[in-house]
């Protein structure tokens, strides 16, 4: 069974209903009380993410997010009284994605929940590679390839160049490039047609025919093209 969520933690009345919270918020939610019961969990469920105390009785929330890291990349965000820096730090540098103190506010943590399991599905929807034609993006590395030859992309060119191609066949304003891809509303047109000439020169044919990346007057630009 697959579920949205795990509770890790020995405090069994808090756990209990946190889980009936989220539940009932329509996040699947599942408890297990210590390191074996997670273990035993994972024979035969799975979850998209976990909520993990470090006090857990006789064992360690650290030694099993250690444990957990070796097999599985979701999402672990740790759930805990301690205060201290070094604890906060130690579980960021194993291998948790956030630190939230107790004691916390249902309502506070399922918006937390809900905002990282929106990113991870979304993440975890969108292709590794990416091919159209002789043109071949790596997203993982960040890498383009034109006729199997690397492409030597500017950081910025490539940005660029990813923003298109995950709107495929969509025609993208000026504007929402500038807030997409540049994170302002400042940038200029210039600036635009530079890059968007630039990266015509890298990966079409013929940049003055381009086959990809096309103008649409008065509005933006769109990425013409077929995954393989």
């Amino acid at each position: 069974m697959k579920y949205d969520c795990l509770i890790i933690d020995d405090e069994a009345a808090l756990s209990e209903h946190t889980c009936k919270y989220f539940n009932m918020c329509d996040v699947k939610t599942a408890w297990a009380a210590d390191y074996e019961s997670c273990i035993n969990f994972f024979n035969d469920h799975q979850t998209d993410l976990i909520l993990l105390d470090i006090n857990l009785g006789d064992s360690s929330g650290f030694d099993l997010c250690k444990h957990l890291r070796e097999t599985m990349n979701i999402p672990i965000l740790f759930i805990s009284a301690r205060t201290s820096d070094d604890d906060v730090l130690l579980a960021l540098n194993i291998g948790g994605d956030d630190y939230i103190q107790k004691p916390y506010s249902l309502a506070v943590l399922l918006a937390k929940v809900k905002a990282v399991l929106k990113r991870y599905k979304t993440a975890e929807s969108e292709p590794d590679i990416f091919i159209s034609g002789n043109l071949k993006i790596d997203f993982l590395s960040e890498r383009v390839f034109v006729n199997e030859r690397e492409a030597d992309l500017k950081a910025m060119e490539y940005k660029l160049l990813a923003y298109l191609v995950k709107n495929i066949n969509t025609t993208v304003s000026k504007d929402k490039i500038f807030t997409n891809v540049w994170e302002d509303s400042i940038t200029g047109d210039n600036t635009l047609n530079v890059h968007i000439r630039h990266l015509r020169e890298k990966i079409e044919a013929d940049p003055n025919k381009p086959r990809h990346i096309k103008t649409v007057w008065g509005t933006g630009y769109v990425f013409s093209g077929d995954k393989a």
